[in-house]
C-alpha cells in the first residue's frame, strides 16, 4: 500500500511539473502584435506572410504625417525594420492629395492621385498595391487636435524583386502623426 501511496504522489508531482503555462510568450503570431489602441500609443504591426512584423532598429523604424499641401491632403505611415540578412524592409499606408475621415474604409489601389495605397519595399526596392493586388484601411480615430491617427489595414502586392506575392495581414497602427 505504502508503494501505491509513494507512486501516485510521484506521478502527481510529475503532472504539476510538466504544467507550463505559456501565456507571456503567445504563440498565435496576431497574439503578438500591439493591441488596436486609440490613445496615440505610436504603435505599428502586421502579419507579413503569416509572421509577425514589427519596426525596429534603424534611424526611423516608425514614421506618420499627415499634411495639407498644395491644396491637397498627404498621410503617410511607414514601419522599418531589417531581415535576418540585414536587408531593409518595409511596410506602408499612404494617400495622394486624398482626405482621410474618421471611421471610414478605404480600397487600397494604385500610387496615383487621389488614391490610398499601400507600399512593401525590400531592400529598397518598392511595389505598390494595384487595381490587380488591393487591400482596405479602415481608419478608427482621427483626431485632428491632437494629432492622433489608428486604424487597421491588410493589403497584397506583388514582391518587387521575387515576384511573389506578398501578404500583408492583421495590420494595425496608433499614432501620433506630424503636420
Amino acid at each position: 500500500m505504502k508503494t501505491l501511496t509513494f507512486f501516485n504522489i510521484i506521478l502527481v508531482m510529475l503532472l504539476f511539473a510538466s504544467c507550463n503555462n505559456d501565456d507571456d510568450h503567445p504563440t498565435n503570431p496576431v497574439d503578438q502584435l500591439p493591441a488596436a489602441t486609440q490613445t496615440g500609443e505610436n504603435t505599428f504591426g502586421c502579419l507579413l506572410d503569416g509572421e509577425v512584423f514589427l519596426p525596429g532598429g534603424g534611424t526611423n523604424p516608425l514614421d506618420c504625417v499627415y499634411q495639407f499641401v498644395d491644396g491637397g491632403y498627404y498621410f503617410a505611415l511607414q514601419g522599418n525594420k531589417r531581415d535576418n540578412n540585414n536587408i531593409g524592409l518595409l511596410i506602408g499606408i499612404g494617400t495622394n492629395n486624398f482626405q482621410i475621415f474618421e471611421n471610414q474604409t478605404y480600397i487600397l489601389t494604385e500610387n496615383t492621385p487621389p488614391n490610398v495605397s499601400g507600399a512593401f519595399a525590400f531592400g529598397g526596392v518598392f511595389s505598390y498595391t494595384s487595381t490587380t493586388f488591393t487591400g482596405e484601411l479602415h481608419i478608427t480615430k482621427l483626431d485632428e487636435t491632437n494629432q492622433i491617427v489608428s486604424g487597421t489595414f491588410w493589403f497584397d502586392v506583388e514582391d518587387p524583386i521575387s515576384g511573389e506575392i506578398r501578404e500583408i495581414r492583421e495590420g494595425r497602427f496608433d499614432m501620433q502623426y506630424t503636420q
